[in-house]
C-alpha cells in the first residue's frame, strides 16, 4: 500500500469492523487507550467508534503536547515575552492556550509583546540572525518527535555564534506518561479507568522505536500496538489488541512497520542525548508532578537555556475548576462530560488546552461532532 487513499478504503474498513465484531467476545468488555492525539482525531474524524461493537471502547490519553503543559509553564512563557528586548517564538497552537487569569500569549501579543508564530526551529534561528540586538527565545514543546529539531537549533546557534538565541525547554517523554497512568489510583485501585491495552504513538515511535514499550507490556501485562494515523491503521491496531487480550498475551506489536523499527532513529536519539538530560520532575496538566518525565538543557549548552538566562517563575497555579481538561487527559472523563464543553468552551473561546490544540480531545469531538453521539 503506497498511497493515502488505500489507507482510507471504506470497504476494507468495514471488513476490519466485521473481524473485530467477530473476535470480540460478547461476555467481556475491551477498553483501549489511544495515547496520541493524532489517533484521537483519526478516530473522531472517520467515525471509527461507530464501526466498533458496543463492548469495544476507546479511551483518550494524554498524548497532546500542547494539552499537557500546565498553566505555570504558560505563565512563564508570557513572563519571558514581557521582558524588555525579548522576541518569543512559538508554534501557533500555544498562542491561544489560556494561562492563569485567562491570559494567553495571544493576549500578551495584543498588549504589545513581540510574540511571533513560527513553523519550525529554523524560523526562530532566522529571526535571531535578523535581530542581533534582540533576545530571541524559542518556546520548545512536544514529545520525542519534536525534540531532535530543538537540539539541531541549539547546535546551529552555537555554530553561528548566536548569543541572542535561547530555548525555553518543555519537551516531555511518552514512556513516563504511560507509566504514570498505569500506576495511578484511577487505574490500579479504583478501576475508574479500565485499560486492557494501548495504541502506541506513531511519530514518537519513529524516533524512540518500539523497544521502550516492552517494559510496560511485561511489567503491567498490557499489550501495546504501535499504529499509524490513518483509519485503517487504527482499526487494524484495535483488531490486534482484541486478539492479544483474547489469547492472554501482553506483547508489543508494530502495525506501523512501514515507518517504525524496534530500535528507532539512532541519529536522532544521539543528538537528543548530546544536548538534553532528564529533569528530576516535571508537572503535567492532569497528571501532576511526574518524576523523570521531561528534558532540560545540559550544562555544556547552558548559554542557550532561557531558564538560566532569564529569571523564569516556577509557579504552579491551579486549573480552572470548571474545566475537565485534566480528567480528560487521564482518561477519566470524555469531552462531553465537561459542563463547559460546547457552551462557554469552544474553539473560538477555549477555557482549557484540550479545546485549543489540533491534537486535543475536546477539539476533535467538537470539530467532528462526536459529542452528538448517544454512546
Amino acid at each position: 500500500m503506497k498511497y493515502v487513499d488505500e489507507f482510507r478504503d471504506g470497504e476494507v474498513a468495514r471488513g476490519l469492523a466485521r473481524a473485530i465484531a467477530a473476535e470480540a467476545r460478547p461476555e467481556r468488555r475491551y477498553h483501549f487507550m489511544e495515547f496520541c492525539g493524532g489517533h484521537t482525531h483519526a478516530i473522531s474524524r472517520y467515525g471509527i467508534e461507530d464501526l466498533l461493537p458496543e463492548n469495544v471502547r476507546m479511551i483518550h490519553g494524554p498524548g497532546c503536547p500542547v494539552c499537557v503543559l500546565p498553566i505555570g509553564r504558560i505563565d512563564a512563557a508570557i513572563h519571558l515575552a514581557r521582558q524588555p528586548g525579548v522576541i518569543l517564538c512559538s508554534y501557533g497552537d500555544m498562542l491561544r492556550v489560556p494561562g492563569s487569569k485567562r491570559t494567553s500569549l495571544l493576549k500578551a501579543k495584543a498588549e504589545g509583546c513581540d510574540i511571533r508564530m513560527v513553523y519550525s526551529t529554523a524560523d526562530a534561528l532566522r529571526i535571531a540572525q535578523d535581530e542581533p540586538g534582540r533576545q530571541v527565545v524559542f518556546f520548545a514543546i512536544g514529545f520525542e518527535t519534536t525534540t531532535p529539531p530543538t537540539a539541531v537549533a541549539i547546535r546551529q546557534a552555537r555554530a553561528l555564534g548566536l548569543g541572542n538565541f535561547s530555548v525555553f525547554c518543555n519537551h516531555v517523554l511518552t514512556p513516563s506518561a504511560i507509566a504514570n497512568i498505569l500506576d495511578s489510583p484511577e487505574v490500579r485501585e479504583l478501576g475508574l479507568v479500565p485499560l486492557e491495552g494501548f495504541i502506541g504513538p506513531a511519530h514518537v515511535s519513529t524516533v524512540i522505536g518500539s523497544r521502550p514499550y516492552e517494559y510496560f507490556a511485561e511489567e503491567y501485562r498490557r499489550p501495546v500496538v504501535i499504529a499509524g494515523f490513518e483509519p485503517l491503521d487504527v482499526m487494524q491496531a484495535i483488531l490486534m489488541l482484541v486478539r492479544q487480550v483474547n489469547q492472554g498475551r501482553h506483547e508489543v506489536e508494530n502495525e506501523f512497520s512501514r515507518a517504525v523499527t524496534r530500535d528507532g532513529n539512532h541519529k536522532a536519539q544521539a543528538l537528543v542525548a548530546e544536548i538534553f538530560e532528564l529533569r528530576r520532575s516535571f508537572e503535567w496538566r492532569g497528571l501532576g508532578v511526574v518524576p523523570y518525565s521531561a528534558l532540560r538543557i545540559k550544562n555544556e549548552w547552558a548559554e542557550f537555556d532561557a531558564e538560566r538566562r532569564f529569571a523564569v517563575p516556577a509557579d504552579s497555579p491551579p486549573d480552572n475548576k470548571a474545566c475537565e481538561c485534566g480528567a480528560i487527559l487521564r482518561g477519566v472523563k470524555k469531552p462531553a462530560d465537561c459542563k463547559l464543553f460546547g457552551t462557554a468552551c469552544t474553539p473560538e473561546t477555549p477555557m482549557g488546552s484540550c479545546m485549543v490544540s489540533a491534537e486535543g480531545a475536546c477539539a476533535a469531538h467538537w470539530t467532528y461532532g462526536r459529542f452528538r453521539s448517544k454512546r
